[in-house]
């Protein structure tokens, strides 16, 4: 039966860093059929700094591809909390303990490195291939064998790909999502969260003859500037060649844009006026921004589902459960359910749609009050580090207060030390193969799992 097992077709939708992790998972595993197909022409990584928490890692480790983002990547000693009009320090938290605690540092690097990384670690397997540019543009069946509709965007006829096992990793935008949940008449839009993100990164020649900001740069501490409504964290990427910013605003661009616009080229003046409250130095590291390459990110999320599976079909990353960056663990919980799926699918003691099923929910078990529960911690830091004049804020200040007296939490939840136990602690791959025979032992088969019970009609995405 593991030789059967082993070679279910599982179809992938997504090379993002759900996708990536869930097809390097499963073929490490030992699974013989994975087909991943990505809209893009080819994943073409970009983007700015990631921040590689020990969750992160440990999974990578054992996937065969961290190192070569280790090397790349600053070991973070500190985190410096400050205040952005006055760059006056509120609160300091060292970081060497993590390593001793976790195994593994917390690191941070390119987007690039991680990516990429994972990308050459899936063409290494012979059972991972890529279909790029190609869109799904409808779901036949959900199952027990689900159906897409692949189209080339190369003008190709469109043709039809069925599976055992479908996962859906195609972002917050998921189309599978919508018409699954569609299926199931379950409501559950995204939720615009009314803040938007600059994502910058300065390099090294452009600040060589300005001290303070080399100094940044060399540093190996993560440095975040709070004021009302509004953050900007930084830390040193690319061997310490790139200082990457990311912020978090009030959202005042895409008010009239499309629901569809989630990025927009932004203006420099607009974002200099945002922080406009904030340090001269800040200001000073803004300008060095060539005009014409600031863009702003909507940042949106989605009220928790219901459930993160129909059939023999799962959701994956921020199809499920997209975050809010406060926490730093969207990427890092993409990853999570990869390794989950991975382990859960390995156990399976059949290929029956009923036991594919209860494996993904077993998967579904493991991870979903997990990533919600932070998704939700994510935002509530949020708010808390976005405060403006008012009471709270002065019970913030004095928690910051205490902080440097050598007392208390952190109101930075994640540089807070319990919550780096709930994040860091958690072996995802160990709780699933601990806990598989238990849960999927647990649970009964759906009702109506059969080969009528997918989409009657094609459902158009």
């Amino acid at each position: 039966m593991a030789d059967a097992v082993k070679n279910l077709r599982i179809v992938i939708v997504g090379a993002g860093m759900g996708g990536l992790a869930s097809a390097l998972a499963l073929a490490k595993e030992g699974f013989q059929k994975i087909d991943v197909y990505e809209y893009a022409a080819d994943l073409g990584f970009v983007g700015a700094g990631i921040q590689l928490a020990p969750n992160m890692a440990r999974v990578l480790d054992r996937l065969g591809v961290w190192e070569p983002i280790a090397k790349e990547a600053t070991n973070i000693q500190d985190t410096s909390i400050r205040q952005g009009a006055t760059n006056e320090e509120l609160g300091h938290v060292e970081l060497g303990y993590i390593e001793k605690t976790y195994d593994y540092p917390h690191m941070v690097g390119h987007r690039f490195s991680l990516a990429n990384s994972m990308f050459e670690g899936c063409q290494k397997e012979k059972a991972i291939t890529f279909h790029f540019n190609t869109k799904i543009d409808a779901i036949d069946s959900f199952g027990p064998n689900p159906v897409i509709v692949a189209t080339p965007r190369d003008g190709s006829d469109p043709y039809k790909v069925e599976a055992d096992v479908l996962l859906a990793a195609d972002g917050i935008k998921s189309n599978i999502r919508i018409e699954m949940l569609k299926l199931l008449g379950i409501d559950a839009q995204v939720v615009d969260t009314h803040q938007a993100a600059y994502r910058i990164m300065i390099h090294r020649d452009q600040i060589k003859d300005d001290p303070e900001l080399l100094a940044l740069l060399d540093s190996d501490t993560v440095v975040r500037w709070i004021g009302a409504k509004r953050h900007i964290i930084a830390y040193s990427v690319d061997n310490k060649n790139i200082y990457n910013l990311s912020t978090t605003q009030p959202d005042t661009n895409f008010a009239a844009a499309p629901s569809a616009t989630y990025t927009t080229k932004g203006s420099k003046t607009a974002m200099l006026g945002v922080f406009e409250d904030f340090c001269p130095m800040i200001q000073r590291m803004l300008n060095y921004v060539p005009e014409g390459e600031v863009c702003e990110w909507k940042l949106r999320v989605h009220a928790p589902l219901p459930t993160w599976i129909h059939n023999t079909v799962a959701l994956v990353g921020d199809a499920c459960h997209p975050t809010l960056p406060h926490l730093a663990q969207g990427a890092a919980q993409a990853i999570e359910d990869g390794a989950v799926l991975g382990a859960a699918l390995a156990r399976l003691p059949d290929t029956s749609p009923e036991s594919i099923n209860k494996a993904l929910r077993v998967y579904e078990k493991v991870r979903k009050d997990r990533a919600e529960a932070l998704v939700e911690l994510a935002a509530a830091s949020g708010r808390t580090l976005h405060l403006g004049e008012g009471a709270d804020k002065e019970e913030r200040d004095k928690q910051f207060a205490a902080l440097k007296q050598g007392d208390g939490k952190v109101p930075d939840k994640w540089a807070d030390a319990d919550v780096q136990k709930l994040i860091y602690g958690f072996d995802c791959t160990k709780v699933t193969q601990d806990s598989f025979d238990e849960i999927f032992n647990s649970l009964s088969a759906p009702n109506g799992l059969s080969s009528t019970n997918g989409a009657s009609d094609v459902a158009h995405i």
